[in-house]
């Protein structure tokens, strides 16, 4: 086991670096709301590029991917992993360009959902966002903390407020300026040392013929790409996934955040295919680890960390674990910014009167506040894919109703609550790790089906995306869309920076 003063003090290290890095960078660039919580038209192609890898790949990518090719069907269910997590992105590029169009000024997706369908379907959207992005949040919490305690015996709660409280800092001072300077960076170290990381880990475990041979001794399900239980793991994770990008706050942000939609379409492009190899490399992780025998029960989504352990020294683990950190870093920097730009826009638009500052202190406010809950939760233990999977199922019976309001003028905004209701509905009955909440339910138990999180998530989605089809067929909302950007309040009056005043 590596030291647990120089874990420590290597995560000390690390977080310290990159929040100066956040600091100097926002200094004078953040002169109003706007630039705060959109950073509009400021990054180009590359940066784009950068900044939606890093901010889509977290630390789970560590922990999810490999514990589905451990536990979950091997090469299968991580080839449906990195081909889910690709499939938002490409949906981002006519989306977004979408979404810039409609509403050209706009902040956040709950601004569109108010404008589009008025109150209830804004609060529903608003609920399921922020209970993702603080899911996704205390996800990667979580597993940072399972990770440094595993390799290092580092106190969870010691490793979720290092690395929480000190990405809080720089992402409260900057917002998303800091966070895309951040990201580009991160995004040019992570890439590397995931790739060093399995080259390494495969030579020193005897090379691909050694783990192959090892595979198939041990289960050669694990190498079969057809084998039915990983098709269903990797189709039902690319509905949770793709549902859950599309009311991802950070992503609509960094939507905004293109200089042009060109930028936009090449940067959410290039992205989709750059995540896809990061995914294999970090699942096949999970492949060696159950292959050589390294998983026990409640290990699996550590797998990763376990095959580092078993084939590496201490000084390379050490720069595995900066490499876990700067991807937590990467995405809850983002997961911060996002929460705290769907509040201060909504701040907005709900009193009209109120001063800007008054705005951005707001945001900063509970920008800390979600931290300190996902802290919070990060330190229990949980399972990273479980905690996923649960904010996943509501984005997918919701994601479909909400983005037809972009192209559709006849949905109605109680057509698209009852959609995402009816979606919800279907999605819980057959959701497996809702079954002990629903079996308290008197005579509950004699009327559930089979539990499946392949009927769950596609029927979420199916069944949503009908019921959105014959709401936009039978009624009509009369509404136009080429006027929600009239309902908009501009967010870009000076605000102070750093403790000056700055002036536009």
């Amino acid at each position: 086991m590596v030291s647990s003063s120089l874990a420590l003090g290597i995560t000390i290290a690390t977080v310290a670096a990159f929040t100066v890095v956040g600091l100097l960078a926002a200094r004078g660039r953040v002169r109003s709301v706007d630039d705060f919580i959109s950073a509009r038209g400021t990054a180009g192609r590359g940066t784009l590029t950068a900044t939606v890898v890093a901010s889509m790949m977290g630390a789970w990518i560590l922990f999810s991917p490999a514990e589905a090719g451990a536990a979950f069907g091997g090469v299968g269910a991580i080839l449906g992993y990195a081909i889910g997590s690709a499939v938002p992105l490409l949906l981002f590029v006519p989306v977004g360009a979408r979404i810039r169009t409609v509403m050209p000024s706009g902040h956040s997706l709950t601004e569109f959902a108010y404008a589009r369908f008025g109150a209830g379907m804004y609060l529903f959207v608003l609920l399921v966002s922020v209970f993702y992005m603080f899911i996704f949040l205390a996800a990667e919490l979580t597993g940072i903390a399972g990770a440094l305690a595993l390799v290092a015996g580092i106190p969870h709660w010691q490793t979720a407020l290092l690395v929480g409280g000190f990405t809080l800092v720089y992402t409260a001072y900057g917002g998303l300026v800091a966070s895309i300077v951040t990201d580009t960076i991160q995004t040019l170290v992570i890439l590397p040392l995931l790739a060093i990381s399995f080259a390494g880990a495969l030579l020193a475990l005897g090379g691909a013929g050694e783990l192959h041979a090892a595979a198939v001794a041990t289960d050669a399900t694990l190498l079969d790409p057809t084998f039915r239980p990983a098709l269903e793991f990797g189709a039902y994770v690319a509905f949770a996934i793709l549902g859950a990008n599309m009311l991802n706050q950070g992503m609509w942000q960094r939507v905004y955040a293109a200089d042009e939609t060109s930028s936009l379409r090449r940067g959410f492009g290039v992205a989709a295919i750059v995540v896809i190899p990061m995914i294999l490399l970090a699942g096949l992780f999970g492949v060696a680890a159950a292959a050589l025998g390294l998983t026990e029960a409640g290990t699996a989504s550590v797998a990763f960390f376990l095959v580092l352990e078993e084939a590496f020294p201490t000084w390379v683990t050490l720069a595995v674990v900066v490499l876990a950190v700067l991807l937590v870093m990467s995405s809850a920097d983002t997961m911060f910014n996002a929460i705290a730009s769907v509040v201060t826009a909504d701040l907005a638009r709900v009193f009209d009167d109120v001063e800007q500052r008054t705005l951005w202190i707001g945001g900063r406010g509970l920008t800390i506040a979600v931290a300190l809950g996902a802290m919070v939760v990060g330190v229990q233990g949980y399972s990273v894919l479980e905690l996923f999977l649960t904010a996943d199922l509501l984005a997918a019976a919701v994601f479909v109703p909400f983005l037809a309001g972009l192209y559709t003028e006849r949905l109605t905004g109680s057509g698209a609550i009852a959609a995402s209701v009816s979606g919800i509905v279907v999605g819980i009955a057959f959701f497996p790790l809702a079954r002990a909440a629903l079996a308290v339910i008197p005579g509950a138990g004699d009327v559930l089906p089979e539990p499946s999180f392949l009927v769950a998530f596609v029927g979420a989605t199916g069944l949503s995306a009908v019921a959105t089809a014959l709401a936009a067929a039978t009624t009509d909302a009369g509404v136009d869309l080429d006027t929600l950007d009239r309902e908009i309040r501009r967010l870009d009056d000076s605000v102070t920076d750093g403790g000056r005043e700055v002036d536009e």
